[in-house]
């Protein structure tokens, strides 16, 4: 069986109908040779089966040839289509539809493409690939306009990462209606996470940066200990300053640290791509 579309005979319906529709959608287009407005409908059912990819399976009946299951699911005129979920018709339409009609049908039925991302997020997370779940994560919280069970999962990669500011930010904007068990659970571990951080060598540097903004030498060890601790946005706006000030600061030194930095947060991060052009700004 091709995973986007199918041919449906007497011997495959049970599980085409049936099994598959419990799994997905399933759209069944009743077709045959001598009608015209089914040779204009079907190109375009199979366009949308394989640019959905899946998400719905195409199962082709050919009237002529399964007469008792065109007359089993009550077809009366050529073209008709029908949306199985379940087992059970649940849409559908007669003759031939424009493109843009049978993909607001479909819409209602298929999955949102942000929760395909979060799917694909979580499989990712389970096979430990976190620095490949997060960028997706992040488009699916970016594209469901900040959806709160989205929210609480990209969150957890950022802890698990150690990027505490920018979980902090995610878990900011959860509304109170949405701050379940899972919520209090995460903002634990980000306390947690925050405190770990704040290691003795931390405090002094910090400490040495506040009581003298001009000790350059000092801002810089900060920074490096701020990016071991996967702290990357403070050691970045610390390594910033310093560079504002002096761009061969011992002896390029902080400007190898920042870039190291950014490199290190992967091409197209979102942090990334921000201090790539402050640098940018900076130097030209």
């Amino acid at each position: 069986m091709n995973d986007f579309i199918v041919d449906v005979t007497a011997e495959n319906a049970q599980q085409i109908l049936i099994e598959e529709s419990m799994k997905r959608p399933v759209v069944v287009d009743f077709w045959a040779d001598w009608c015209e407005p089914c040779k204009q409908l079907m190109p375009v059912l199979e366009k949308l089966a394989n640019e959905y990819a899946g998400q719905f399976l195409l199962a082709k009946v050919n009237a002529d040839t399964e007469q008792m299951l065109a007359g089993q699911l009550g077809v009366r005129s050529l073209p008709t289509v029908m949306v199985l979920k379940d087992g059970q018709p649940v849409d559908g339409f007669a003759g031939a539809q424009p493109e843009k009609q049978i993909r607001e049908m479909l819409d209602k039925y298929l999955p949102k493409p942000w929760d395909v991302k979060l799917e694909q997020g979580r499989q990712l997370v389970g096979e430990h690939k976190l620095d490949e779940a997060l960028p997706v994560l992040r488009q699916a919280y970016s594209e469901s306009s900040e959806r709160a069970d989205i929210a609480k999962q990209l969150a957890a990669v950022l802890l698990e990462l150690n990027r505490m500011p920018e979980a902090e930010t995610v878990l900011g904007k959860i509304m109170l209606a949405d701050q379940d068990g899972d919520y209090q659970q995460l903002m634990a571990q980000l306390e947690l996470k925050q405190q770990a951080a704040e290691s003795p060598e931390i405090k002094a540097l910090q400490q040495a940066v506040e009581q003298n903004p001009q000790d350059y030498d000092s801002a810089y060890k900060l920074a490096v200990q701020m990016s071991q601790n996967s702290r990357h946005q403070e050691a970045l706006e610390l390594l910033l300053d310093i560079l504002r000030k002096d761009m061969n600061f011992a002896d390029g030194a902080a400007k190898q640290a920042y870039l190291g930095i950014v490199k290190s947060l992967g091409a197209g991060d979102p942090l990334a791509t921000q201090y790539q052009r402050k640098l940018m700004t900076l130097m030209f």
